[in-house]
């Protein structure tokens, strides 16, 4: 929104109908120890032409590197009408659609951000989103306790594989309410299935990724299968990018995944440095009264006219604190319309059409890297579009030297798992041309050279 300066009258004309006699008589309730006093250190004012071209000259200072790391944020193209779109100011400082009648573009754009989620991961029901896939997950959790009436335990299997900010995040978000999280077993970078007993202490969910932490595919369907025997709830964290072809959670196993969640930065929301972005959380209809956020309805006037509505809304902002499902629950409305209009311009065709792009590139980016001397993929299972390869050095030490050479090689792995000291987690999308992955490939060989 435009900076509109007030002059001396209208300062005054305010004050006179306020009833205060001056701007420090308005703030006079603030403590004096509160207050910033003389701000010294702001330099001298400067024109609009000599503000241009400093930030010009900061601006040039920034490495634009490139990107072969993902790790839950990735590098995607982004067309233009997408941000152009939704940096239009009714999208731009729109806020909660309280009042449907005043609201319902609004309302309409997050009703379809739904109903294209709900097909994306085969679910039944998505709600208006959330912070981050991270918070998003652990929503999730806190969700499948309160619908699994049939088990009477508050512990929570989680694959080894998801993403260790997801498990932190979840653990954080629910360590103060009697829950108990335990890692399922993992075998070369995979839950181990072998170790998956046939009984045994009840649980009142699983939680799997997929594709995993380490760009590993998961036998999601056993997985899905082995915990609904015992009673459980099965929680997805999935990629929404990769939905376009590999199976959607609804359709693992028999009777498919109960939950689903995950970030929706893929969806047209870029890099960032990490964020912001949007989580989204879906599930089976049977759940739909235990689902965090807002859902949104479409229905008819008595006209015949189409309408939209806030539905169910389990918030605290919308009933008594004690009784909501999520107390910390939004809808990220910005990124949301962004992720909308990113799947609106592509379509189900075209979203497949960069699912591919990504995992052939991915395979390329393979090919290239294990063909230079002393390096190695590190597990021999599918993966979609990011996977981890040994080097012959300390991974911390090549990523500086890449980074040296403008590019940003991956995710070294020592971070979440000490024996993976000299592993590195790389990723391709569909920007990534072959002369991209030549150069990485050719600054990889020197480096180790």
């Amino acid at each position: 929104m435009p900076f509109i300066p007030h002059t001396t009258a209208d300062v005054q004309e305010m004050l006179a109908e306020i009833g205060a006699e001056s701007i420090d008589q308005l703030f006079d309730e603030i403590p004096e120890t509160m207050r910033a006093g003389a701000l010294h250190a702001v330099p001298e004012g400067m024109s609009e032409m000599a503000v241009l071209r400093w930030m010009g000259a900061r601006a040039a200072r920034d490495q634009v590197a490139l990107c072969f790391a993902g790790a839950g944020s990735y590098d995607h193209h982004i067309p233009s009408a997408v941000w152009d779109i939704t940096g239009r100011g009714e999208f731009m400082t729109a806020y909660t659609p309280y009042q449907a009648e005043a609201s319902q573009g609004t309302l309409q754009l997050i009703y379809e951000y739904q109903s294209m989620m709900s097909e994306l991961t085969g679910m039944d029901v998505s709600n208006a989103s959330v912070y981050d896939g991270a918070s998003g997950l652990g929503e999730a959790i806190l969700m499948a306790l309160r619908a699994n009436k049939q088990v009477k335990t508050r512990r929570v299997l989680m694959a080894s594989g998801v993403h260790p900010h997801y498990a932190e995040a979840a653990r954080n978000i629910v360590a103060n309410q009697g829950v108990e999280i335990l890692d399922l077993p993992m075998h070369e970078a995979r839950v181990d299935m072998r170790a998956l007993p046939a009984d045994g202490e009840p649980v009142a969910a699983v939680v799997v990724q997929q594709p995993n932490f380490f760009g590993l595919l998961e036998q999601v369907d056993r997985i899905t299968e082995w915990a609904h025997r015992r009673g459980s709830l099965v929680i997805a964290v999935v990629n929404p990018m990769t939905l376009a072809v590999l199976k959607p959670p609804g359709q693992w196993g028999e009777l498919g995944a109960d939950i689903a969640c995950g970030d929706g930065q893929p969806l047209g929301i870029p890099m960032a440095s990490g964020g912001p972005s949007f989580g989204f959380i879906c599930c089976r209809g049977a759940l739909v009264r235990q689902i965090p956020g807002r859902v949104i309805g479409r229905t008819e006037d008595l006209e015949g006219r189409v309408g939209y509505a806030l539905t169910l809304q389990a918030r605290e902002q919308h009933i008594r604190r004690g009784k909501a499902t999520s107390n910390i629950c939004t809808n990220q409305g910005l990124l949301v319309t962004a992720g909308t209009i990113y799947m609106s311009l592509l379509g189900p065709a075209g979203l497949r059409e960069v699912a591919l792009a990504c995992h052939d590139k991915a395979r390329h980016l393979l090919r290239a890297l294990t063909a230079i001397e002393g390096v190695a993929a590190r597990f021999d299972h599918p993966f979609f579009h990011e996977f981890v390869v040994n080097l012959p050095r300390n991974s911390e030490d090549v990523l500086d030297a890449l980074l040296d050479e403008g590019i940003l090689g991956g995710v070294a792995l020592h971070r979440y798992q000490a024996d993976l000291d000299k592993s590195l987690l790389v990723c391709a999308t569909e920007k990534h041309s072959t002369e991209d992955i030549d150069r990485f490939a050719g600054a990889l060989r020197e480096v180790l050279a």
